[in-house]
């Protein structure tokens, strides 16, 4: 009988498929299916809860069987990631569109993302003490235990890591490995192999033009090439979140949701104030922030439901260069460096709020204006090198706690609305690198106003 409650519950999720892919041939817009997608999504997995219960078999394996959609998705962008920022930054040299920025770019970037991290912290700050946040009264079950003996084994790897160390691990020694993404670090080590590549070459141009030439054409087949397969991909966009979104709602603790609800509600306050940071950024440099809005929803939507900022670096790309006007080494230096620098949502608001939270346990008074300032000095350095997968925002706590000799045993404490949180976190980090690239853009020069200013919505996957 289970079996066959979750062979209908595939073919329920087949048949809404096929409906999206009816809405695809008749060229409903990309938005318009990923919004659909989104809402079906989150009403399929919280009748599968109401009918199975969370961890019932049925649950469980009609979820092992959605995951071939979403989590097979997600895997699909993550195999084009590495090969994209490869080939994108290597083509920004050779189409001569980083030649005489390339220093400005990159601290222009760098600056914009550490600066919106610092802004961040300073929000998740107030919106724990605004809520009288405190980690005293939180109490741990057998899931949090496990977690918590989990974390004392990820806090030696950081204990004792300092900011050159962070830097150092950016220095590729063995690019090829870095192509496979073995490191936390390895997108930011692709990019600076990339950029020497580049580099030389505009040396071999001066020297050997015709050498140059060559490497030239093959680059941009290349690019074609890949470009191609991440359109390819992104068409899948609106199933993979309907798959997603369905798991998540599915498997959710809504009663630990309910018993947390209070940090809940401060996280996608503070989260929902930087967002509206970001579109005061973009008003500041006199750009529309409902054009910012309506042309990144599609984007930011992905990453809420995949939770996943290096699976989202495509569309991120392709978001800012089709729909934005940025040019495509801004976009590409954006997006890859905000993977691992200065996410706004996980290495800034939440160990921000974590910190004021756990501040009163060791004896730290968290109004203390030195304790604040400190905590928002800390956690824009300690930034540096978060892995833009799910997973990252607690290895950024771990690192800002340890530094502020904090106890890390909130982040176990945690855990059960984990997933919820870091939802929104990862949509508020793609908008902070989004931002990022449009703000680096214009201050250089080089965004295409009449795309950005265009009401239409390019449709990323065609």
């Amino acid at each position: 009988m289970n079996t066959f409650l979750v062979i209908i519950n595939i073919i329920v999720l087949l048949l809404l498929i096929a409906g999206l892919y009816t809405m695809q041939k008749k060229h409903v817009s990309f938005s318009k299916r990923v919004f659909l997608a989104l809402g079906i999504g989150i009403v399929f997995g919280v009748v599968l809860q109401l009918i199975y219960s969370t961890d019932s078999y049925v649950t469980t394996e009609t979820i092992n069987w959605f995951n071939i959609v979403g989590t097979g998705y997600v895997r699909l962008l993550q195999m084009i990631v590495m090969p994209l920022v490869f080939i994108s930054i290597v083509a920004a040299f050779t189409r001569l569109k980083l030649m005489n920025n390339l220093g400005k770019i990159s601290f222009l970037v760098i600056g914009i993302l550490l600066a919106t991290t610092a802004i961040a912290a300073a929000i998740g700050i107030g919106s724990a003490l605004g809520f009288g946040l405190d980690g005293v009264n939180l109490q741990a079950g057998d899931m949090e235990n496990a977690k918590n003996a989990e974390l004392v084994e990820r806090v030696a790897t950081v204990e004792g890591l300092t900011i050159p160390q962070q830097i150092i691990d950016f220095i590729p020694s063995n690019p090829f490995s870095d192509l496979t993404g073995a490191r936390p670090t390895s997108t930011i080590a692709v990019v600076i192999f990339a950029a020497f590549i580049g580099v030389a070459y505009l040396g071999v141009k001066r020297k050997q033009p015709e050498h140059a030439e060559t490497f030239s054409k093959l680059i941009d087949a290349f690019y074609s090439i890949i470009m191609r397969v991440v359109t390819l991909i992104l068409r899948l966009t609106p199933y993979g979140i309907l798959a997603l979104m369905t798991k998540m709602m599915a498997t959710s603790d809504y009663n630990a949701i309910i018993k947390l609800g209070k940090f809940v509600l401060a996280s996608y306050l503070a989260l929902i104030l930087m967002f509206i940071v970001h579109l005061l950024l973009i008003s500041l440099v006199k750009l529309s922030p409902v054009q910012y809005v309506k042309k990144a929803f599609p984007t930011i939507t992905f990453a809420f439901t995949s939770r996943s900022s290096a699976a989202t670096l495509p569309m991120n790309i392709k978001t800012q260069t089709d729909n934005f006007g940025v040019s495509e080494g801004i976009a590409n230096f954006a997006g890859s460096f905000g993977l691992t620098i200065g996410q706004n949502g996980c290495a800034g608001i939440y160990p921000a709020m974590l910190a004021i939270m756990v501040a009163p346990t060791a004896g730290i008074n968290p109004l203390d204006p030195s304790f604040i300032i400190t905590v928002i000095l800390v956690v824009m350095i300690s930034s540096f090198g978060v892995a833009g997968v799910g997973g990252g925002a607690t290895f950024a706590s771990l690192i800002v706690l340890s530094v502020l000799n904090l106890p890390v045993a909130i982040v176990g404490l945690l855990i059960s609305v984990e997933p919820l949180i870091d939802m929104g976190r990862t949509a508020l980090n793609v908008s902070g690198s989004m931002t990022s690239g449009i703000l680096t853009s214009k201050i250089t020069g080089d965004l295409d106003k009449e795309v950005f200013n265009d009401p239409t919505v390019q449709n990323v996957q065609e």
